[in-house]
């Protein structure tokens, strides 16, 4: 059978699965529209909340960032997991005990502010519009290249599927189909890894593999791909940094609190039914991440590896245009392959110099061409792309759903009307999510510019304004309305000033920057990396202004220290 049908069979399945489910977990209330009833199991809740945390960029686009960045790229992988970390341990638990149904919800209350309420509303949907762009990226891609249409067919078919299983079960439908998810793209994710492994290595766990001796020699794999890559002048793989140890710790720390700060990943916390259960689901979640993301760095030394051995067969012989292969000739209709023949000799040239590189090659690719490289079963290959756009829909359906509750819950029912009924607010719910699906549709087709080709600004806002609300929320008593305000204001300004500033030098997608322009960074920190930045303004301002102005009323104090008491087996408050 041929790659096509064999991708239309196992994605189409894995669509009508998302869609039978949507219709067995219809939600019939609020509550399970926004917390899908606040029953389920503690181990379902750690595998949908991994679902929705792993997106389109840690499936694709992580190891592909690791595959171009080397140890550099190891930002990603400490961020972001340390980042859950952070969740896990200082934030899930408390929010669960506090009750309510949504991040704003607990912004509005802790700092008894409609306004501060309506603030949190505008961060959490500024930081998630950013975000869902970078999904809606990643479902394009995946349907341009194995379903043979063209992107924006693919991203209104992901649209679809979304509105189906989103608007109809609301946080009941996306917890069960990611549950779904999470085992399609888990399984995408390992198997060709598994196969790459034994072919390269011998060994069939990747991991292991990883620090293993090529198979047949006594030569290491990373030791070849350090010859590799050095050979063509590029920088050594196993040692490759980006930028100075100040700008790789500030990116860390964004990428990490603003993971921690994110409100699709928060609101799964709410959906379990006692405090006990919101620190068990963390600690499953941590434990299906970790297949993930400890199989990463693998597979992008092993794509890595393939691709250079692809394009260079042998030292100082470049691979003949005309000979490419035919995984070479699928990827370049899909525009993310190129090569320009700048000598005119006909061969791929491929070097870390502008003036003389003849092969551009997106990052996000590399995950997804990896198995047809590879030469893998055209099963496996279809895998990795139902895979791709398993963790694309995932996350950006518990995105969406983060957005039309702040709509809803937040703005409609909590601010303009709060006597509306449930059966009206279940429908404005709905409205909002489809209107939200809407917009991001359309973002994915016209993206900004200043957020094009990245999901690390959405951490960065995250974290320059969610983030600190919640931590001062949950550990500082004297923290008051004022302060919060005034904080997540000044830490979401800032970022986006910083961002807006220099998003004409910055070259997001080739994680390239003008030199020239690089002494007008803020102590060279680079504007991806600008969220802890920030987080540091937030907390500043927040602490500054409540200082000055009235103090927090007691019955507030009291709310905060009745969240931080560790009952963990007590039960929730409903809302």
């Amino acid at each position: 059978m041929d790659l096509k049908t064999t991708t239309y069979l196992i994605v189409g399945a894995t669509f009508i699965l998302y869609i039978g489910i949507a219709i067995w977990a219809r939600a019939g209330s609020t509550k399970e529209f926004y917390v899908a009833g606040g029953g389920v199991n503690p181990i379902a809740n750690g595998m949908a909340t991994a679902a929705d945390w792993m997106s389109a960029a840690s499936f694709i686009s992580m190891a592909g960032l690791i595959a171009f960045m080397g140890y550099g790229g190891s930002v990603f992988l400490m961020g972001w997991t340390g980042g859950y970390v952070l969740l896990a341990l200082l934030l899930a638990p408390y929010l669960r005990k506090f009750g309510k149904f949504t991040v704003p919800e607990f912004v509005g209350e802790r700092f008894y502010s409609n306004t501060a309420r309506i603030v949190a509303v505008i961060c959490l949907i500024i930081a998630s519009v950013t975000y869902v762009i970078g999904q809606m990226k990643g479902v394009g891609v995946a349907f341009g290249r194995f379903l043979e249409v063209d992107y924006s067919t693919g991203l209104f078919v992901g649209m679809c599927i979304v509105f189906i299983y989103a608007v109809m079960g609301g946080m009941k439908g996306i917890t069960y189909t990611q549950i779904a998810q999470y085992c399609v793209l888990i399984l995408a994710y390992t198997i060709p890894a598994i196969f790459i492994s034994l072919q390269l290595t011998g060994n069939p766990i990747p991991q292991i593999g990883l620090g293993s001796t090529m198979a047949g020699s006594d030569v290491y794999l990373l030791d070849r791909l350090d010859q590799v890559v050095t050979e063509l002048g590029f920088s050594e793989y196993t040692t490759q940094v980006r930028g100075d140890t100040l700008n790789m710790f500030v990116y860390t720390m964004s990428l990490m609190i603003g993971t921690a700060g994110l409100p699709h990943v928060i609101i799964r916390f709410f959906t379990v039914p006692k405090v006990r259960d919101a620190r068990s689901s963390a600690g499953w979640a941590l434990v299906f991440i970790a297949i993930l993301y400890t199989t990463a760095p693998a597979v992008s030394a092993m794509a890595r590896l393939n691709l250079m051995d692809t394009v260079n067969p042998a030292p100082g012989q470049n691979l003949a245009y005309d000979e490419r292969p035919d995984w070479f000739k699928n990827w370049e209709k899909t525009g993310l392959l190129g090569f320009e023949d700048k000598n005119g000799d006909g061969k791929i040239q491929y070097t870390p110099s502008a003036e003389t590189n003849e092969l551009k090659v997106d990052r996000d690719i590399m995950v997804l061409a990896n198995p047809e490289i590879a030469k893998l079963p055209n099963w496996v290959i279809a895998l990795v792309a139902a895979g791709g756009l398993a963790a694309a829909l995932s996350t950006a359906a518990g995105l969406l759903l983060a957005i039309s509750s702040a709509i809803s819950h937040d703005l409609i029912k909590g601010v303009i009307n709060p006597n509306i009924s449930e059966k009206t607010e279940l429908l404005a719910s709905r409205i909002s999510m489809a209107v939200a699906i809407a917009v991001a549709g359309y973002l994915g087709l016209n993206p900004p510019g200043f957020a094009a080709g990245t999901v690390a600004l959405a951490f960065g806002l995250a974290a320059s304004s969610i983030f600190p609300a919640l931590m001062m929320g949950i550990f500082s008593k004297n923290i008051n309305k004022e302060g919060a305000i005034a904080g997540m204001i000044a830490g979401i300004t800032i970022t986006l000033f910083y961002v807006f500033q220099h998003k004409g030098i910055l070259f997001i997608a080739d994680w390239k920057y003008l030199q020239s322009w690089g002494s007008n960074w803020f102590l060279g920190i680079e504007p991806n990396a600008f969220g802890a930045i920030g987080a540091v303004f937030n907390f500043v301002v927040a602490f500054i202004v409540s200082k000055v102005t009235a103090e927090t009323p007691q019955e507030v104090k009291d709310l905060v220290e009745h969240v931080r008491v560790p009952t963990g087996a007590g039960q929730a408050v409903d809302h």
